[in-house]
């Protein structure tokens, strides 16, 4: 609001009075405080004005895949506890699309009081959509983001994961990793194969073109006609981990006493299939919990939570499939 009074040569409280659209303002001042607002790409902050006018919170949530059934878990926990606190929520369904993240930030920063969600888009990108609005990033660690953040340990996962393949004689383990290019869970994975000194090289690994049961499959087939000695694949969640099954099973292979399978995530889908799967359980309500736990220290003009405080631990869950 400075910046905006400055260039147009105005006090503050005319640039209030014009973009809030009050009256007692001349016209041709009026349009020129809001040309300097356009130059300038100022929103009026709902984040500021709620700290001075007490009103019902509304939080963004930006989620993106509404059919990955890991998703509405978090979601589930983002709303419970916006609901203890008397807030509303809006969600987005960005669909793993960075112009549809984009948007999601246009329309929320007018429409909510802060967004939590998941983004790929670097911070430079999200901070010139945001309008001013705290956002709170999922599933990014707090030292890999200038925001607010809870993340997902892998690292300490994929040590539990790895520890109970290896203990159980597997040396040919290869991983079904997401399209996304690499992320936390294959570095974790890649560093216990290091640990191990695993015979394990780029052509151990295959990407799912699709985070579902289909990409699982279509990546596990290419493993196996690539590593046909593989005796353990790591899925990147638990819909690619079943996806590994079912192919295993058409080609022959018992599962797990010829090819183990590990998951990650803790669907209850795991307890469904057969044979069961062996994963790395997120508690997902305790993630949306945690998300709004840290908008409302944002909001209280505290500092997040950093540390081990804003990260989510996997717990290895040990079931028949590996």
């Amino acid at each position: 609001m400075h910046d905006v009074a400055k260039l147009a040569g105005v006090s503050r409280q005319t640039v209030s009075r014009a973009v809030n659209d009050k009256g007692e303002i001349d016209p041709a001042t009026k349009e020129r405080v809001l040309e300097a607002a356009r130059l300038l790409d100022y929103r009026p902050s709902r984040f500021a004005r709620g700290m001075v006018q007490k009103g019902a919170v509304t939080a963004g949530l930006v989620i993106p895949d509404l059919m990955n059934p890991f998703f509405p878990e978090v979601a589930a926990g983002v709303l419970e506890a916006a609901e203890q606190r008397g807030w509303q929520v809006v969600m987005w369904d960005s669909r793993i699309d960075e112009a549809r993240e984009r948007d999601a930030l246009d329309v929320l920063s007018h429409q909510a009081d802060a967004i939590v969600g998941y983004f790929r888009s670097p911070d430079d990108v999200l901070a010139r959509h945001l309008g001013g609005v705290p956002l709170v990033l999922l599933e990014r660690g707090p030292q890999q983001t200038r925001f607010a953040a809870v993340g997902i340990d892998a690292a300490a996962g994929l040590e539990q994961g790895m520890a109970h393949l290896v203990g159980a004689g597997h040396r040919r383990i290869g991983m079904l990793d997401g399209v996304h290019g690499p992320g936390p869970r294959r570095a974790a994975f890649l560093e216990q194969v290091r640990r191990y000194g695993l015979p394990v090289d780029d052509s151990w690994i295959a990407l799912c073109a699709e985070h579902s049961v289909a990409g699982g499959e279509a990546a596990m087939e290419r493993l196996l006609n690539a590593c046909p000695d593989v005796t353990a694949v790591f899925g990147f969640n638990d819909l690619i981990a079943v996806g590994a099954m079912r192919v295993a099973r058409r080609r022959g292979r018992r599962v797990p006493e010829d090819l183990a399978v590990l998951g990650f995530d803790g669907l209850s889908l795991g307890e469904l299939v057969e044979p069961a799967l062996t994963t790395l359980h997120i508690d997902k309500r305790r993630l949306g919990r945690l998300a709004v736990e840290q908008v409302a220290r944002l909001r209280a003009g505290e500092e997040p939570l950093r540390g081990a405080d804003a990260w989510v631990v996997p717990e290895l869950v040990v079931r028949t499939s590996a």
